[in-house]
């Protein structure tokens, strides 16, 4: 597995979903500025055109195309087919394992691929086993899919019913050593407004990167994800008071040693 993948996967920002049975659309996507490109096999895809699918990825990775490809849960028919037209492939970045609900489904999928996974938690009991999968050989990221989490409880998707799955996956990510969650998509096509809040929500709770549906929405998750010109003003006057360590007070607020870690995760995120 390479390193690089690890590192690249784990530092996106955006992924930007493009159906697998339709080819013409991936170097699009590809050029659209998203930090991945996610060649769907799963929900994006009629059943009759599967193995075309399949097909039309196999040809984009082998031929100089790159991208991470989202294959079907591992309890369905297709899995096993999904996975095995990917081994080999020059361009694979990763897999995206839909509805993930086991971490030995996670290892396997990595073991047989050679490349990092990321579990797609979209069930009560994907959730459960959160932590394990975040936990699990191959494991990469967590990535929350709210509108199947919400079908699967029998809620609505919005974010006052999905506060508790966003911030179990979070603290998951931590404890499984991971880099922060990606959060769901955003099914309003035509308002940046909307991509925007979703971000800064999700932001808040600790998530670090956003699926896409649509081109037109990776610059407004970009420019969402970058701290405010406040937020920077702020932590260069922590960084700047705190530069030796100990306490310090900034704009009549005490800061110390953990605020000065969120100073510079903000400085960071900002480079």
């Amino acid at each position: 597995m390479s390193d690089a993948s690890v590192v690249e996967l784990g530092r996106a920002r955006s992924f930007l979903f493009v159906p697998g049975d339709r080819p013409e659309r991936f170097g699009k996507a590809a050029g659209a500025g998203a930090d991945v490109v996610v060649l769907d096999l799963e929900d994006a895809v009629a059943g009759d055109n599967t193995q075309a699918a399949r097909e039309h990825i196999a040809t984009w990775l082998d031929s100089g195309g790159r991208g991470v490809v989202r294959v079907c849960a591992s309890d369905t028919h297709g899995h096993r087919a999904d996975v095995d037209a990917l081994v080999g492939l020059p361009g694979l970045q990763g897999v995206m394992l839909a509805k993930a609900e086991r971490a030995e489904a996670v290892a396997e999928v990595a073991e047989r691929t050679g490349v990092p996974v990321i579990p797609l938690v979209e069930s009560a009991a994907g959730l459960a086993r959160s932590e394990q999968m975040a936990r699990a050989r191959g494991a990469v990221r967590l990535a929350f899919g709210h509108l199947d989490m919400a079908a699967d409880i029998g809620s609505t998707p919005e974010r006052g019913a999905m506060l508790y799955a966003r911030s179990a996956l979070v603290f998951a990510s931590r404890l499984g050593g991971l880099p922060g969650p990606i959060d769901g998509v955003t099914a309003d096509l035509d308002s940046p407004d909307a991509v925007s809040a979703d971000i800064r929500y999700a932001s808040s709770l600790g998530m670090t990167g956003k699926l896409l549906i649509h081109p037109k929405q990776v610059a407004a998750a970009h420019s969402a994800m970058q701290p405010t010109e406040q937020d920077l003003a702020w932590a260069n006057s922590v960084a700047t008071s705190l530069g030796d360590g100990g306490v310090a007070r900034v704009d009549g607020v005490m800061v110390d040693a953990p605020v000065l870690a969120r100073a510079e995760a903000i400085l960071a995120r900002s480079r």
